[in-house]
């Protein structure tokens, strides 16, 4: 008898479980829903104003009556205050030529289409803002920052370093290159000077939430000095995710100074072990991701000649802007020592907080 009220248990809590998905499931289309709804009536509002005021030769003072006006009629209601209206119609002008927008800004709320229309102006960085809000889900906080450490120009704009077209079909070439990014911002890790790899690899294991908005939409975190054993031997790379959109394992090895040719190789061998004992079969060819302090790009080019694996090399910040005494320049022996005794108080004293 027990064990029939547990197979109905069990049944119940899968039934449970598939009725919470689709109530979710459901809140979420009603939202995205009414949030193209009010999109499209500020759309309307903004191209009636200024239609009317074209119209009827009104001036700036009828934005202030329709403001006064509807706000009686709706409950004093923030969405049609004076600064709204008139971003309203700022929207309907700097939207209605771009066809190809006109969808991607009913996609995102109200609040990050003011963010993107104020502080964005090139119309190709405002597509990029766009789309990658609605497809990473992206706060006000978040987006603002994306903006500010200039995300659509590490991804989009520069000039990456990689041999993606050479060694993939020319398809997933083109995803790995709009995935990675030239320069990647970890300043959000909280680390202000040059450090070792491993403090490095620890705060971004510490912090991967903020590490997976910065990589972008489709990683997911595998771990950290990621285990490959074979022919009784150990080899460890340093990060290893893994990208839905590419199908790839993503290896990421992290240099606190200057790139080196030789860290090519390396990688190429991380990969080489990567396909063949822990790629699944109807995944694509791992890629791999250099992410150094500092880089030679002429070094990095002939480095990269001659690697049958897909491999790029990408800078990283921890600070957006270093001391001029720390710009270019490699941290010495001191530096390392005092930032590592740092290092090691600031867990323990975590870890005295948690106990």
């Amino acid at each position: 008898m027990s064990k029939l009220l547990k197979n109905i248990d069990e049944n119940y809590l899968a039934f449970l479980a598939g009725v919470k998905d689709q109530i979710l499931y459901t809140r979420i289309r009603i939202a995205r829903s009414a949030n193209s709804e009010l999109i499209k009536l500020y759309w309307w509002l903004g191209k009636h104003i200024i239609d009317h005021q074209e119209k009827h030769k009104w001036g700036k003072s009828v934005v202030e009556r329709l403001s006064k006006d509807l706000q009686k009629t709706f409950n004093g209601r923030i969405g049609y205050s004076v600064q709204n209206l008139w971003y309203m119609r700022q929207f309907y002008l700097e939207y209605k030529d771009y066809l190809n927008l006109q969808q991607a800004v009913g996609e995102i709320p109200w609040g990050h289409n003011i963010i993107i229309m104020s502080k964005v102006k090139d119309i190709k960085a405002r597509e990029y803002y766009l789309k990658a809000t609605a497809e990473m889900g992206w706060t006000r906080n978040v987006l603002s920052y994306q903006i500010k450490s200039q995300a659509y120009e590490r991804q989009v704009v520069t000039g990456k370093q990689h041999n993606f077209e050479k060694v993939l079909p020319k398809h997933l070439a083109e995803q790995a290159d709009q995935t990675m990014k030239d320069v990647y911002m970890l300043d959000t890790l909280g680390m202000t000077k040059p450090i070792l790899e491993s403090a490095l690899e620890q705060g971004m294991v510490n912090k991967i939430k903020d590490v997976m908005l910065e990589l972008g939409y489709g990683f997911s975190f595998i771990g950290n000095q990621y285990r490959i054993g074979t022919q009784g031997r150990e080899y460890f790379i340093d990060l290893l995710f893994y990208n839905r959109r590419l199908k790839s394992l993503i290896a990421m090895e992290l240099k606190a100074g200057k790139f080196k040719p030789e860290y090519a190789g390396k990688m190429n061998f991380y990969l080489n072990l990567l396909d063949d004992f822990v790629r699944e079969e109807e995944e694509n060819p791992s890629i791999g991701i250099i992410l150094c302090s500092d880089r030679d790009h002429f070094e990095v080019d002939y480095a990269l000649r001659g690697i049958d694996k897909p491999v790029g090399v990408a800078e990283f910040r921890i600070t957006k802007e270093l001391p001029s005494e720390l710009n270019g320049k490699l941290p010495d022996v001191k530096q390392i020592e005092n930032e590592i005794r740092r290092e090691i108080g600031y867990i323990e004293k975590s870890k005295l907080n948690e106990d």
